[in-house]
């Protein structure tokens, strides 16, 4: 059975739960759209939920931001299909919703309440992109990518013996 997730926006306004397969908090996303909206330790951790069951009470406090993408993978600029919700009364950054993937969501790890697993390791990506002044901490047995690793969320968990079935 899936982990239940529950989480809030900073002031209280909203407040969403969800189940999720993949709930380790492990991979640490140093991109600029990432650090930038989620990210004051210079990166942002995504964990992976199933969209069907996202709850959420104070709807009618959402924002809804899509990053324009213009990089070195993208040389004309893009808009994003993300869709990065957040309390347009606190600002706190809440999920990632992108309908190329429209059975996932995608909450910030900093707006999840529920006590969440430590992991055994983490991943360090977009390190192409990541600040200067954000140096990553990467154990023994952490892994670290320029762009994108190999392993998708559940794959990742399912590899470390913590998918939750």
């Amino acid at each position: 059975m899936p982990m239940k997730l529950e989480g809030s926006c900073r002031c209280g306004c909203v407040r969403f739960s969800l189940e999720s397969h993949t709930p380790v908090p492990y991979q640490r996303c140093y991109c600029s759209i990432c650090r930038k909206q989620a990210g004051g330790g210079g990166y942002a951790i995504n964990l992976g939920g199933l969209f069907r069951t996202l709850e959420i009470e104070g709807e009618r406090h959402l924002g809804l931001y899509r990053a324009a993408i213009l990089d070195e993978e993208h040389p004309v600029c893009e808009i994003s299909t993300g869709e990065r919700r957040f309390c347009r009364e606190c600002g706190a950054a809440l999920w990632l919703y992108d309908p190329t993937w429209p059975d996932l969501v995608h909450p910030f790890a900093s707006a999840i309440d529920t006590d969440l697993p430590l992991p055994p390791a983490r991943v360090h990506l977009m390190l192409k992109y990541r600040a200067n002044w954000a140096e990553p901490e990467i154990r023994p047995g952490d892994e670290s990518f320029d762009l994108y690793p190999e392993l998708s969320l559940a794959d990742w968990h399912r590899k470390h013996g913590v998918y939750v079935a």
